[in-house]
């Protein structure tokens, strides 16, 4: 931070975050404040030649007509300190103190010629200033009479004007009131010791307004702490200029054999989304992903790998023969996990590799964040791994940006977080200022897009990863439930209000409890949607009864819960962790989350993900991002692959011989199994 001016922000923050116009005027405004008083002060000054003593019975401030001349002397005992200044010098030296004693009356004089034509022999015209400052003891102790004004007149033997005279000036000048100096010594408005003079209104205005200058830039971080309703709103204009070429959207990977009826909710595949960017990158290409499996030798030789096998090889001739930077960040790898496709293109395509351990880093977890970022300028997140499976077998969903650099910028400080810990192998005390951010919660980004008003904030896990001015996962989530007030759908592949990979089983109600709150306390409908397939617990169904249990315990309490099963055959049981619906989002009346976590208690505290959150600004948005994705869940929920939870629809079986559309790999056994999606 300047201390006249405000300091340079990262590039990202400058243009994407607050924009903060109005404290500079601020700022501004007091600098010009400060600067005409001082010119005022000035002109006072210059106008009436002030000149002061510390005397308790002589009158102590002299003023002279236009007519008069005098020379600057000190009297007896006192320091002389006169400047004559050529035509057009302007000095002004005054004081505002006096002092209080007056045992050691000396004092020093300092007189500046201010106007033309002084001359050799002294005489200093009306313009000038002559102040008489007493000091706190005294300098000449031979001194013994009290201080006094020394001017022209002393030195032509010409007696000092009476007390009258110069009550009348000051009378006239409107400095004060004529029966402030009834009684100059005991009864004045100044106090006995005239301690303050008329010069010092102007010049504690100035001080006053130098503190300001100075305790303002420390107000800097104010407006990021303003409301979500009202900071980014005012700038909503510069932000949607920004923005103006972005293209947003759902992507989707739905299973090969799963069906829905025409004139369902329809969104661009995962795969081709993938192909699109990597075919857009001219500079870079950064991957933060938890595993690769991308051929088929990884996990099950099926056909279905072929989507998988294309991007692996995409991403192969962008780094050996387009010269386009890879950058990987992945969990550390593991027997189960070698991450055999990452060794590969760094070796055949300079793509740098970072892993992150995070037993050494935090003492547990994974980094489960799938995340893309294209040249900072398009990115992809989303529930799809680095895993042919994603492409084709398992349903997920996600989020494309297309030149959308704020977006990009914001969520790459997250990927450098990763970056830095795969590097360093530890946490900082500190994360470093550039990868704070001023978009989150409190201030989001807001922006107008296609008609619709935006606004959106990113939020990451878990909490030591998070630097200054991250939202939380977790955080971000308990918001979005919050602030419903008609309804909250989720969906989600586990649900658990536990703490699932601790060495020993712990409840973590924190999800769980909001939603009741908001159930009971709002009347809010609640619908959960959850994966059921041959890798789901047995005990998530009695925590989702459990909730669902709480319907008509209360007028309008409402809570439903379906489970969705991804079709299958014999031959797609053959392919280990497929056919599940892998989706994790949420969305209410007001606001979209897609997010890369699954809803236990590891997932916000010890495992790396992102969430990002887009909230309705209008109520008039019209198949927006928020419109779209409840539009996923409806289709969904009334689909026939979803049913109650007394119900079951395993027995939806798809042709053993199905058109395939080729996908990705082996998934990775993790001591977490869980973690694997």
């Amino acid at each position: 931070m300047s201390f006249f001016g405000w300091s340079k922000r990262d590039d990202q923050d400058a243009n994407c975050a607050t924009d903060n116009g109005a404290g500079r005027d601020l700022q501004a405004g007091l600098f010009q404040i400060a600067h005409q008083a001082c010119h005022i002060l000035v002109q006072v000054n210059n106008t009436h030649n002030v000149s002061y003593g510390g005397s308790n019975s002589v009158t102590n401030v002299s003023a002279y007509s236009s007519s008069h001349q005098y020379t600057a002397s000190a009297g007896s005992g006192g320091v002389e300190a006169g400047t004559r200044a050529g035509s057009g010098g302007t000095v002004v030296a005054t004081t505002c103190s006096s002092s209080s004693s007056l045992s050691s009356p000396s004092g020093v004089l300092y007189g500046r010629n201010v106007g033309g034509g002084g001359g050799a022999d002294g005489r200093i015209k009306d313009q000038d200033v002559v102040v008489l400052l007493p000091p706190g003891k005294s300098r000449t102790p031979r001194i013994k009479h009290k201080l006094a004004t020394v001017t022209e007149n002393a030195r032509l033997d010409v007696s000092t004007p009476s007390y009258d005279d110069d009550l009348d000036f000051w009378d006239q000048s409107g400095f004060m009131l004529r029966n402030d100096f009834d009684d100059p010594l005991n009864h004045g408005r100044w106090g006995g010791q005239e301690w303050c003079r008329p010069s010092c209104i102007p010049i504690t205005f100035i001080l006053v307004l130098i503190v300001l200058v100075v305790l303002l830039p420390l107000l800097d971080h104010a407006p990021e702490k303003s409301s979500l309703n009202a900071t980014y709103l005012a700038n909503e204009s510069v932000m949607s200029q920004r923005m103006s070429d972005c293209r947003l959207g759902l992507v989707e990977s739905i299973p090969i054999g799963l069906a829905y009826p025409n004139g369902s909710a329809d969104h661009p595949t995962t795969f081709a989304t993938w192909m699109d960017l990597i075919g857009m990158a001219r500079n870079s290409v950064e991957i933060a992903s938890l595993y690769w499996t991308m051929n088929r030798e990884d996990i099950y030789p099926d056909d279905s790998a072929y989507e998988g096998e294309t991007v692996l090889k995409a991403l192969l001739e962008a780094g050996r023969d387009r010269g386009i930077a890879l950058r990987i960040a992945q969990n550390v790898p593991s027997e189960l996990s070698p991450n055999i496709n990452t060794e590969y293109l760094a070796k055949k395509a300079n793509a740098v590799v970072r892993s992150l351990n995070f037993a050494a880093l935090i003492g547990g977890g994974v980094l489960h964040t799938k995340l893309w970022l294209i040249d900072r300028t398009h990115v992809y997140l989303g529930s799809a791994n680095m895993d042919w499976r994603s492409l084709t077998q398992v349903k997920e969903l996600g989020i494309v940006a297309y030149n959308c650099s704020c977006i990009a910028n914001d969520l790459a400080k997250i990927f450098d977080v990763y970056w830095k810990l795969g590097e360093d192998g530890k946490v900082p005390a500190t994360w470093p200022k550039a990868l704070s951010t001023r978009i989150n919660m409190e201030n989001p980004m807001a922006f107008v897009l296609n008609g619709n008003k935006y606004r959106t904030f990113f939020a990451s896990s878990p909490p030591p990863f998070s630097p200054e001015g991250r939202t939380g996962d977790i955080d971000a989530i308990l918001r979005c439930i919050e602030r419903a007030e008609k309804f909250i759908y989720v969906a989600v592949m586990d649900y658990f209000p536990l703490m699932m990979y601790t060495p020993k089983r712990m409840y973590w109600p924190v999800i769980d409890d909001a939603l009741r709150a908001a159930a009971i306390e709002r009347k809010v409908e609640i619908r959960l949607l959850i994966n059921k397939g041959r890798y789901s617990a047995a005990s998530e169904d009695y925590f989702l009864k459990a909730l669902e249990d709480l319907t008509n315990s209360f007028s309008n309490v409402k809570i439903e819960v379906r489970r969705f099963t991804v079709p299958t055959n014999a031959s797609f049981d053959k392919i280990p962790y497929s056919r599940i619906y892998h989706n994790k989002f949420m969305v209410t009346e007001t606001t979209a989350y897609i997010g890369t976590s699954n809803w236990s208690g590891d997932y916000f505290t010890t495992t790396a993900g992102i969430g990002v959150i887009f909230e309705d600004a209008d109520p008039r948005n019209d198949n927006s991002i928020r419109d779209q994705l409840e539009a996923v869940f409806v289709r969904d929920w009334t689909s026939d692959y979803a049913h109650p939870l007394n119900a079951s629809c395993e027995n939806l079986l798809i042709p053993k011989k199905t058109l395939l559309r080729s996908q990705i790999v082996p998934p990775l056994q993790h001591q977490q199994s869980e973690s694997n999606y």
